[in-house]
Parts: structure tokens; C-alpha cells; sequence
């Protein structure tokens, strides 16, 4: 399931929720991780970015 976050270039990045591995702040905003050590970095804070990624992975209620 893909999930819509706002990059640190103002610009719509597209995060694949099953492949995130890791979420950590930054100076910039909130950065996610995934496998092979790629990153972005988006405006969120932490706990939006948490949150939405949580809600995506939960089974439809």
C-alpha cells in the first residue's frame, strides 16, 4: 500500500508502507528507511509519519 508524504523539496513522494524498515527524526522532518540503505526524508513530524504508516498496514476495520 502505497502512502503520500511531502518531501523536503515541497514535492509528493510515494512510500511503499511494507518496505519501510526504520523512522527516525531529522533535522529537516522525519526520516524513513528502507531496505539497502535508502532513505528519503519528508516534512512530517514523527508521529504523523507513525501514525500513517500504522493505519495503512492495519487490516481494514
Amino acid at each position: 500500500m502505497l502512502v503520500m508524504f511531502i518531501g523536503l523539496d515541497r514535492v509528493e513522494t510515494a512510500v511503499n508502507a511494507s518496505q519501510v524498515t526504520f523512522v527516525s527524526c531529522a533535522t529537516d522532518g522525519t526520516r524513513i528507511r528502507f531496505g539497502e540503505g535508502r532513505s528519503v526524508t519528508v516534512t512530517e513530524p514523527i508521529a504523523e509519519v507513525v501514525e500513517t504508516l500504522n493505519r495503512t498496514l492495519r487490516p481494514h476495520e
